[in-house]
């Protein structure tokens, strides 16, 4: 697996103490002991982040799923997002935080962001590991973000290429080789 990255951008190191930032940011915007906190993270791409923000957060809280794809197989652009799981439970009054791995064309969040909204949430804020500045549409608000990166087609730490590099530790880019 390390063979097919042709850099590194975001070390383990890095993302993980930026996570512990990003855990101390969130909480400070959530009343200690208020059980209404509702975190739901788009899946597949955002369960590493999910893991590791959650086990930082000083926070009740529950977990509703929801699993939208939007980059099938092998492509490395933004398709439209398609919605493979609506959110579980009910989140109707409580404070949503949604969580994703990436802001890129915005496509995704969008659409989640609406269908949570239509579900009437007392609140619904956003926390993303990573945002494209260059390509991420102002109106799609991101309030926690871990970094801004280049427009590059980036894997590892929950992101993937054709459903693989999930689990390579850091943040990189694939040989241009290996890509269509």
């Amino acid at each position: 697996m390390h063979q097919d990255i042709a850099r590194i951008l975001l070390h383990e190191t890095k993302i993980r103490e930026r996570v512990r930032e990003l855990a101390n940011e969130i909480a400070r915007h959530y009343p200690p002991g208020e059980a209404g906190l509702t975190i739901i993270p788009i899946l597949s791409g955002s369960i590493i982040f999910l893991a590791d923000l959650i086990r930082e957060l000083p926070l009740k809280m529950k977990i509703a799923l929801v699993h939208v794809t939007a980059y099938p197989g092998r492509t490395t652009s933004a398709q439209a997002p398609k919605t493979i799981h609506e959110p579980t439970g009910d989140i109707r009054g409580r404070h949503v935080l949604l969580v994703d791995d990436i802001l890129d064309s915005g496509r995704t969040l969008r659409a989640v962001q609406e269908m949570i909204r239509r579900h009437n949430p007392a609140s619904l804020r956003t926390a993303v590991l990573l945002r494209k500045p260059s390509k991420a549409p102002t109106d799609i608000v991101a309030d926690f973000i871990g970094f801004d990166i280049e427009d590059l087609f980036v894997v590892g730490y929950g992101l993937d290429f054709d459903d693989h590099y999930r689990n390579f530790p850091h943040i990189g880019v694939l040989h241009p080789e290996l890509m269509p």
